[in-house]
């Protein structure tokens, strides 16, 4: 029988990124339903990507990472959704509630934004909520600066978004 590891013995070390596979396509599900259905309803968007990854994030040309810590297995995930020739929303990031503390969201963050950079993304955007303040402090800590722009282009995705942001080390296109 397992014992459960304590959160704060586990260290930022032990944090790993791992990439998408079919195998992994229920932990993208799970672990997003579970932060969204606590906060908000599950869109038809949502359900769509969330039931469809591969459909609706690889094969376009997207990708999914997941964030595994030593002894608890994936903790989080997060997409990058191919939306133009070098744009990408950044989209379905969430980490279990049982395990946060452990800073796996902002290790995934910045394995995410490395890996547009290395697609080659000029625009990195993504659209939230304000209620979701610990990740909006996340996303300003990392380089995402709010855009007005990339609400009125992108926002009507979701019923829920009140909020627009921009990465600002990337060059972007109109």
């Amino acid at each position: 029988m397992s014992q459960a590891i304590p959160i704060d013995a586990i260290p930022s070390q032990a944090l790993t990124i791992r990439e998408y596979s079919d195998e992994l396509a229920a932990a993208f599900h799970d672990i997003n339903a579970e932060w969204i259905s606590s906060m908000f309803r599950l869109e038809a968007t949502d359900l769509e990507v969330l039931e469809n990854p591969r459909r609706f994030i690889i094969e376009p040309g997207g990708v999914i990472l997941f964030v595994e810590a030593a002894g608890l297995g994936v903790i989080g995930t997060c997409a990058l959704q191919k939306t133009g020739e070098r744009s990408f929303e950044l989209t379905k990031m969430g980490v279990r509630t049982s395990v946060r503390g452990l800073k796996a969201g902002e290790f995934l963050l910045a394995a995410v934004i490395e890996r547009a950079r290395e697609l080659g993304a000029e625009l990195l955007y993504l659209l939230t909520n304000s209620r979701c303040a610990a990740a909006v402090h996340l996303y300003e800590k990392l380089g995402f600066q709010h855009d007005a722009q990339i609400m009125a282009r992108f926002g009507a995705r979701y019923e829920r978004c009140n909020v627009a942001m921009r990465y600002r080390g990337f060059s972007s296109s109109p």
